[in-house]
């Protein structure tokens, strides 16, 4: 799918939700010069720590093939004893080697992605097997870029590694006439010299490898226009509809507010602007409840309300204001404003000479 893209279109940056389909594709960021170099970094501190250790083993068990050839048995039952001794002598001394070697592996591709199952990657799939896209990923820019990437790593590290010999010529020549433990000594500090001088060189072909790796899987998941405003309807849902529930609501909200102005004690306007309705229940609430509130049109409406429902209506611009600001539908009149609403709905007791509701 994403081939058949026009790739001219793709100009926004990947979401964390592409993003997350991508990895759950088996489509992650996977740098191989970075897992050789760490499995090369992981064998270089696995011959220092386990080189000499492993050397003399493997010496002392080996040392009859040399010394004591003709004391052997060779009828079939010594020879397989022979042979299950040295498998289970290479097991002990190499396994530790190997097992770690095997964790820095594991732990080179958990560095770079967290562990997946994406069983798209491993569905057999028909359509891949076309000799035309076969020679386009052999020849194409992708392979050629791997071709040059593979050749300039073989010039640098070998170039390296020799700089790193020449100097010690003259010792590899004396090393001839050295015993054999003073040879084997010898070579494992050359081996470590060598292999740290390749290290030097893959770390920063490494780093590079995984930048570009980084940049292509970007790259490969950027999205277009469309495709961004697809996923914004599907995560956040569709802006005309949640504008249209928005609406309904309101208009139910807007009902249900007309419907308290009624029971109101006061409406108190500024006086065309603003109207804020208050209801006021002696024993029943501690202060004023705002049942009704609207600006310019709606302010009119609940006038229009209270004067057919004989609610008292009182000017009062300041206060007006000033509550349509601080109090919402349903909320107690604000410490505040206590005194200039008591003084208002005492006023409006005593014009009409009821009680308080």
């Amino acid at each position: 799918m994403a081939e058949e893209r026009d790739n001219s279109q793709q100009t926004e940056e990947p979401t964390q939700r592409r993003l997350d389909e991508a990895q759950a594709r088996g489509d992650v960021v996977k740098s191989h010069e970075l897992t050789t170099f760490l499995v090369l970094g992981g064998g270089t501190l696995a011959v220092a720590i386990f080189g000499a250790t492993s050397a003399e083993g493997f010496v002392r068990s080996f040392r009859v093939f040399l010394e004591q050839p003709d004391q052997m048995s060779i009828d079939s039952g010594s020879i397989m004893a022979l042979l299950r001794g040295l498998v289970w002598q290479c097991a002990i001394l190499f396994g530790p080697v190997i097992g770690f070697l095997a964790a820095v592996a594991l732990g080179a591709h958990l560095l770079q992605h967290q562990p997946l199952f994406a069983p798209e990657r491993i569905m057999p799939d028909l359509s891949k097997i076309s000799l035309q896209a076969g020679l386009r990923r052999l020849f194409g820019m992708e392979g050629l870029s791997n071709l040059v990437k593979g050749l300039l790593k073989i010039v640098i590290v070998g170039a390296v590694v020799w700089a790193t010999l020449w100097p010690m010529r003259g010792q590899l020549s004396a090393a001839i006439d050295e015993t054999p433990a003073a040879l084997a000594s010898e070579m494992k500090h050359l081996l470590l010299r060598v292999l740290i001088a390749a290290l030097c060189v893959l770390a920063a072909v490494a780093a590079l490898d995984y930048a570009l790796q980084r940049y292509r899987f970007l790259q490969r998941n950027r999205m277009t226009k469309q495709e961004v405003k697809e996923e914004f309807r599907q995560t956040e849902g569709d802006p005309a509809v949640k504008a249209r529930i928005r609406k309904i609501r309101m208009e139910k909200s807007r009902k249900r507010m007309m419907a308290a102005v009624p029971d109101a004690t006061v409406v108190i306007t500024n006086p065309t602007h603003y109207a804020v309705a208050l209801k006021y229940e002696s024993g029943k609430t501690p202060a004023p409840v705002c049942v009704a509130k609207g600006a310019d049109i709606l302010a009119l409406r609940i006038r229009e309300v209270a004067q057919a429902n004989n609610v008292p209506i009182v000017e009062n611009p300041p206060l007006a204001r000033a509550l349509y600001a601080a109090v919402e539908i349903d909320e107690a009149v604000p410490p505040e404003q206590y005194k200039a609403v008591a003084q208002v709905i005492g006023y409006v007791l005593r014009l009409t000479g009821r009680r308080s509701r």
